[in-house]
C-alpha cells in the first residue's frame, strides 16, 4: 500500500512536469526563431559563400556586360560636339582705352627691368605676359625677357629663338618700351641689382617693393619670374596683358611653320580632330600621389621617383581620387569622350611625353579611339630634328596643334591647359574640355553595374560647366590666364538679333544643358587672389588654400620644373 501511494505521488509529480518542460522548449524555440536569420537570408548567404570559381567568373561577366560601349557612333549632334553654341555672342576685346596714356608719356629714362623666367615653355609665357604689365606699372623700359635654361627641361633656347622677337617689340610699342639688351654703362657691362617679388604681387606691391630699388640702382632684375603679378588689376592693365599674351607672343617661323603642317596634316585625316594634352608621364603620377591599380609594382616605381622630393607629405591615393585631384587615365578620357559623343573615327592628336606603362596603358584608349596620332607618327624624324633636342620648341609644336583642334581636352590642370584655355575663349571660345574627375570618379567607379545610356547620360550632366562655354566661370575665380574674363565682350547686336529671329531658330532652340555657368562650384578653384596688402606684410599660412598652392607655381624649384610644361 505504502509503494502503490508512493507511485501515485510520483506520477502526478511527473503529471506537472512534463507540460513546464514543453512549455520552456517552446519558448526557447521560439526566443531562437526571433534570433535567427530568414530562410531567404540564410540561403543568400549559402548561395554566396559556395559558389565555384566557373560560377564566380560567370556572376562577373554577367555584372559586366550591363556596361558595353557602342561600336559606333555619338549620341548629340554634330554642331553640339564641335562648337560652343554661346560662342557668336562673345568676342575677344582688348584694345587699350582713350584713358591710358601712351607710351612716351609715360616711359622714364635710366629706368630698365629685366626679367628671369623660371619652368617650362608655358610658365616661362605667364612670366613674359606679366613682367610687360610689370614694367608699365614701373614706368620702365622692358629688356627682352631670359627664358629658364636651367630647369627640369634643360633647354638652352633664347626668347629670340622661340618667339619672333622683332614683332615682340613692335606690337608692344605703344604700350611699353622694349629693348633687346641693357645698354653699357660707362662703357662696361651693366650688372642688374636682382631681386625677387612675391607671387600675385598687385600695382601697390610693386611700388613698394621695386619702385625704390629702381630709382636708386636704375637697372633691375627679377628673378623665378612667374606668377609675380596679381590676378586682379584694374582694366587697361588686364587688357594689356591679353595684347602680350594673344598678340604679341608669336612663335619663330620655323616652329610655326612645322606647326601648321602637323594642323594640316591631322586636317587631311578628317573633317574634325581633337587634341588631349593627356599628361600621364611617370613623374606627374609620382608627383600627384595617385594609385591606379598596378599593384606593388606601380607602388614601388612610382613611390622610388616620388622619393626624388623630399618635401611632399605622404597622400591618401583613395582620397586624392575622390576629390579629383588625379589625372583621369587614358581609358577613363576616352570613355568620358565617348559618352560625350565623339565617335569612334573621330582622329586623336595626344599631346604628351612618356606614358606610365606604355603601350599597355595606352590599349584602352586605342581601342575606343583607333585613330591616335602624335608629332613623332605625323611627322619623319628629319622634319622633326630641328627642334627634337630642344624640349621648350617640341612643346610649342604641341601647344599649335592644340590651340587648332577643333576641340581641347586637359587632363590636368597645369600651365599648358591654362593657357590654351584662355586663349581658346579669347579667340571664338572653341570647345575645350576639363573633365569633372571629382564627379567622374565615383561614375568610373561604378561603372560595371551601369547601363551605357545611363553612363553617358550622367557623363553629360557632370561635364556641364566644364565644356569651354561663355561664362561658366564665376569671374574672380581661377587664373587670369585661364579665364581672361576683362578681355572677352559681349555682342549685343548679335544676341538681339538671335532673338528676334523666329521661334525656331532663337532662344527657344538653344539645347538647356548648352551653357551652365558655374554648374558645379565645388569643383572650380577658389578665388585666388588675396593679393592686396597680404604680400606686403609677410608669407601666409601653409595651409592656406589658394592658387598659390598649386604644385605648377610652387617656389619649390623641383615641383616646378616637373609641372611647369
Amino acid at each position: 500500500m505504502a509503494i502503490h501511494r508512493r507511485r501515485y505521488h510520483n506520477n502526478k509529480r511527473f503529471r506537472y512536469i512534463i507540460p513546464l518542460i514543453s512549455v520552456t522548449i517552446l519558448f526557447i524555440y521560439a526566443f531562437i526563431s526571433l534570433l535567427a536569420p530568414s530562410p531567404d537570408h540564410l540561403h543568400h548567404r549559402l548561395r554566396r559563400t559556395t559558389l565555384s570559381d566557373d560560377e564566380v567568373n560567370h556572376e562577373s561577366k554577367r555584372v559586366s556586360s550591363i556596361f558595353k560601349v557602342p561600336i559606333s557612333g555619338g549620341m548629340m549632334s554634330e554642331r553640339n560636339l564641335w562648337s560652343t553654341r554661346m560662342s557668336k555672342f562673345y568676342y575677344g576685346c582688348s584694345n587699350a582705352s582713350a584713358k591710358f596714356p601712351k607710351v612716351e608719356t609715360v616711359t622714364y629714362p635710366n629706368r630698365y627691368l629685366m626679367i628671369a623666367t623660371s619652368g617650362g615653355l608655358n610658365q616661362q609665357r605667364t612670366g613674359i605676359t606679366d613682367a610687360v604689365v610689370a614694367a608699365r606699372i614701373l614706368n620702365a623700359t622692358l629688356v627682352v625677357p631670359k627664358l629658364d635654361q636651367k630647369s627640369f627641361w634643360k633647354d638652352s633656347s633664347t626668347f629670340s629663338e622661340i618667339f619672333d622677337v622683332e614683332w615682340f617689340i613692335s606690337r608692344l610699342s605703344k604700350d611699353v618700351k622694349v629693348i633687346k639688351e641693357l645698354p653699357r654703362k660707362g662703357g662696361k657691362v651693366w650688372v642688374p641689382y636682382n631681386m625677387r617679388v612675391p607671387r600675385k604681387c598687385n600695382e601697390r606691391c610693386y611700388q613698394i617693393r621695386v619702385l625704390p630699388v629702381l630709382l636708386k640702382k636704375h637697372a633691375v632684375q627679377l628673378s623665378k619670374f612667374d606668377y609675380r603679378l596679381s590676378n586682379k588689376l584694374e582694366t587697361d592693365l588686364q587688357k594689356l596683358r591679353c595684347r602680350v599674351n594673344y598678340h604679341a607672343l608669336k612663335f619663330t617661323d620655323p616652329i610655326n611653320k612645322m606647326g601648321q603642317k602637323l594642323v594640316n596634316r591631322m586636317r587631311k585625316m578628317g573633317k574634325h580632330y581633337v587634341a588631349l594634352h593627356l599628361r600621364f608621364e611617370p613623374d606627374m603620377l609620382a608627383f600627384s600621389g595617385c594609385y591606379y591599380g598596378g599593384g606593388e609594382k606601380e607602388r614601388k616605381e612610382l613611390g622610388k621617383i616620388r622619393k626624388r622630393w623630399k618635401t611632399l607629405h605622404s597622400n591618401n591615393p583613395d582620397k586624392e581620387r575622390r576629390q579629383g585631384r588625379c589625372p583621369l587615365t587614358p581609358e577613363e578620357v576616352g570613355l568620358m569622350l565617348r559618352a560625350l559623343g565623339y565617335s569612334k573615327d573621330v582622329h586623336l592628336y595626344v599631346a604628351s611625353g612618356e606614358v606610365y606603362g606604355g603601350d599597355e596603358t595606352l590599349a584602352p584608349l586605342r581601342a575606343l579611339f583607333p585613330n591616335i596620332h602624335s608629332k613623332d607618327t605625323i611627322a619623319t624624324k628629319d622634319e622633326l630634328e630641328p627642334f627634337s633636342t630642344f624640349s621648350s620648341r617640341m612643346a610649342a609644336l604641341d601647344f599649335i596643334v592644340c590651340d587648332e583642334s577643333d576641340v581641347f581636352v586637359t587632363n590636368n590642370n597645369g600651365n599648358m591647359a591654362k593657357i590654351l584655355a584662355g586663349r581658346r575663349r579669347y579667340f571664338g571660345h572653341k570647345p575645350t574640355i576639363r573633365p569633372n574627375a571629382k564627379k567622374l570618379y565615383r561614375l568610373f567607379l561604378n561603372r560595371e553595374n551601369t547601363t551605357w545610356e545611363e553612363f553617358s547620360s550622367r557623363v553629360r550632366t557632370h561635364q556641364r560647366g566644364f565644356m569651354g562655354e561663355p561664362k561658366e566661370v564665376r569671374p574672380g575665380r581661377g587664373e587670369f590666364h585661364e579665364n581672361p574674363a576683362t578681355c572677352i565682350c559681349e555682342d549685343p547686336e548679335a544676341k538681339s538679333r538671335s532673338e528676334t529671329l523666329p521661334r525656331k531658330f532663337g532662344k527657344a532652340n538653344i539645347d538647356s544643358d548648352e551653357v551652365v555657368a558655374d554648374q558645379d562650384i565645388e569643383n572650380e578653384p577658389e578665388a585666388s587672389d588675396q593679393d592686396e596688402d597680404d604680400d606686403l606684410m609677410g608669407p601666409r599660412l601653409v595651409n592656406e588654400t589658394n592658387a598659390d598652392d598649386d604644385p605648377s607655381i610652387s617656389e619649390l624649384p623641383e615641383l616646378e620644373e616637373l609641372l611647369s610644361d
